[in-house]
């Protein structure tokens, strides 16, 4: 039986990567920051379930060293899934510190660790193409130059280059795999994608009047979480480390995102004006039901991107299965049954709710 560790299992990443790595036979550890509300919800079923008898969490953090060399030497896993960070590019703004020292140097601890344990295992760093930037490149692939414009994105580029140094100076086996953006009705509510399929289906169906967006016109390639943990393990399981893309080949603007989730509750969007005037109206009553606010930007703005996922489909044989429509139904499906639930018992169902699929 093989042994994962996985940083950010109560993520979205890591409660699909747990599942698919317990249905393989894994004895899956998670990390888990203490907290008095903890956020498990996308993991409580994994807890004391028949189906699923080796999976376990531990307390830490990615900002605690001792306590994470202390955790690889207890267990000695076999393979890392750092997918740990703090993960809001907008928030990243205003907690650059935080950010680097979890998402950027955290990557380096675990690295470390590994080194001075001396421990044969496999480490999967989690990047991202938020790494690009306003690269020049307009389709990205292993070899396209990082700009990139939030804290977030250089910390992650710190992350990469350190994997990739430890993986070539001291031989570990570690790869580094920039995932374009992936979705699922597991995404955090904050996100664009889950903050528009919730907001859509609480106008639907009388909860909220407005939503309001920043800038919906970035465009971004995006594909489905299920998919991509899957590239994931792949990696892990190649014969050399390596770094590799996974992305759909597809880019979409916020506002396709938006479009295409109105006409799945069948919302008549029509729009009016621009700029920061422009706003989203339900043509079959007249009522303006998206608007635009500025507090949603960002102080430095990713306008485009595009992955090229040759590699991986050549070396991983991995492809992405589910169509940005598609992606978008199942995001809508899942929360408009859930504020429809809102709405019937006259309370507030957590958002945080997450399906077991």
């Amino acid at each position: 039986m093989k042994t994962a560790l996985i940083t950010g299992i109560t993520g979205q990443d890591g409660s699909y990567l747990a599942e698919l790595l317990l249905e393989k036979g894994y004895k899956v550890y998670g990390i888990q920051r203490r907290s008095s509300n903890p956020n498990s919800g996308r993991i409580d079923h994994l807890y004391d379930n028949p189906k699923f008898p080796h999976f376990v969490t531990v307390y830490g953090d990615l900002g605690d060293g001792p306590n994470l060399n202390n955790i690889i030497a207890k267990i000695k896993p076999d393979e890392i899934y750092n997918l740990g960070s703090q993960s809001q590019v907008k928030v990243s703004f205003d907690v650059p510190e935080y950010t680097a020292n979890v998402t950027g140097v955290g990557a380096l601890r675990l690295l470390e660790a590994i080194r001075q344990l001396k421990i044969p295992v496999r480490y999967y760093q989690a990047s991202s193409s938020e790494m690009f930037g306003n690269s020049a490149n307009s389709v990205l692939n292993e070899l396209s130059p990082f700009f990139p414009q939030s804290p977030y994105g250089i910390s992650k580029v710190f992350a990469y280059h350190m994997t990739k140094m430890y993986r070539e100076s001291y031989g570990l086996f570690a790869t580094n795999g920039i995932l374009f953006n992936h979705e699922s009705p597991r995404r955090g509510v904050t996100f664009v994608t889950r903050k528009i399929t919730i907001g859509l289906s609480r106008i639907k169906v009388g909860l909220q009047d407005v939503l309001k967006l920043g800038n919906i016109y970035s465009k971004r390639d995006w594909g489905y979480a299920k998919d991509y943990v899957k590239g994931i393990w792949r990696m892990v399981q190649h014969s050399v480390p390596d770094d590799f893309i996974l992305a759909t080949g597809e880019t979409h603007s916020v506002k396709e995102f938006l479009e295409t989730s109105a006409r799945c509750l069948k919302i008549p969007l029509d729009w009016k004006g621009k700029g920061v005037n422009e706003k989203g109206v339900n043509k079959k009553i007249g009522k303006t039901i998206v608007k635009i606010d500025p507090h949603y930007f960002r102080p430095s703005e990713v306008h485009y991107l595009l992955g090229d996922a040759s590699k991986a489909k050549k070396v991983l044989g991995w492809k992405p299965t589910v169509s940005f429509e598609e992606l978008v139904e199942i995001m809508v499906r899942h929360d408009f049954d859930l504020v429809k639930q809102q709405a019937k018992y006259g309370r507030k169902i957590s958002v945080h709710y997450f399906p077991l699929s």
